[in-house]
């Protein structure tokens, strides 16, 4: 079993900046992909970024140049730093993980940007 958390959430203007954690409750050396997704309203979820245990990363076209994902193994943690946020950047967003071929997710976290 694995819990997520993540934290960072927030209210920003558009052009700032927030960082976004994910905490999972054991160690992540042995984890498989790790990603962030995003649902805004009345629309569903979607990949945002993604990195592999190697570090190999993935990101949406939207966020490209903007976000970007990166874990810390030590602090089994993974981390979007975001930039340049925008209006349409609003949603919730929530942290996936891959651990012996289960996906786990956390409860999420609320994103807002005001323009």
């Amino acid at each position: 079993q694995v819990q997520l958390v993540e934290s960072g959430g927030g209210l920003v203007q558009a052009g700032g900046s927030l960082r976004l954690s994910c905490a999972a409750s054991r160690s992540i050396t042995r984890f498989g992909p790790m990603g962030w997704y995003h649902q805004a309203p009345g629309k569903q979820r979607e990949l945002v970024a993604a990195i592999t245990s190697g570090g190999s990363t993935t990101y949406a076209d939207s966020v490209k140049g903007r976000f970007t994902i990166s874990r810390e193994n030590a602090k089994n943690t993974v981390y979007l730093q975001m930039n340049s946020l925008k209006p349409e950047d609003t949603a919730v967003y929530y942290c996936s993980a891959q651990y012996m071929a289960v996906v786990y997710w956390g409860q999420g976290t609320q994103v807002t940007i005001s323009s």
